[in-house]
């Protein structure tokens, strides 16, 4: 089996708030996913939004941003991984770094630019039918991150 491209998605709040949980792809189509422990420096806001998740929840479950990053850069150092909402998952993604001063070490781009024979919107198109075939919610990140993977097979096939 060929490699396969790297995805990501990370859920936040609402309108661009904390990033509450990240899910990526590896190579061989396995999918990594945590709740993230949110920094206290996140936490100053009153109208901070975490989502469907308790405070509670996200501490006792997540993990904390530095183990976030230590786990992306072994699985993905300084490669590009594709996503479905570059300019949100780009910001959650800065502000998992700027808690420890550090430069994103990953590119992302937008996951319809592997798909070079499709039509601007195909790929929306596809990737909303395959979260409607698959019974998956578009906000969570491991779900997200299966739909890339599935369409990206899916779409490597017809080709």
């Amino acid at each position: 089996m060929a490699e396969l491209p790297g995805f990501i998605a990370i859920e936040t709040g609402e309108e661009g708030g904390l990033p509450l949980a990240i899910a990526w792809s590896l190579p061989d189509g396995r999918i990594k996913h945590t709740l993230i422990q949110p920094d206290s420096d996140w936490l100053d806001n009153e109208m901070v939004s975490l989502g469907d998740y308790s405070l509670e929840e996200l501490d006792n479950l997540g993990v904390s941003p530095l183990d976030v990053i230590r786990e992306l850069e072994t699985d993905h150092f300084s490669e590009t991984l594709y996503t479905a909402g570059v300019n949100d998952d780009e910001a959650s993604l800065s502000r998992l770094f700027d808690v420890y001063g550090i430069d994103p070490f990953v590119e992302l781009a937008p996951a319809d630019s592997l798909y070079s024979s499709l039509t601007p919107g195909e790929w929306s198109r596809a990737r909303g039918d395959m979260f409607g075939e698959m019974g998956f919610e578009p906000m969570r990140p491991e779900q997200e991150v299966e739909v890339m993977l599935l369409l990206h097979q899916r779409l490597n096939e017809s080709e």
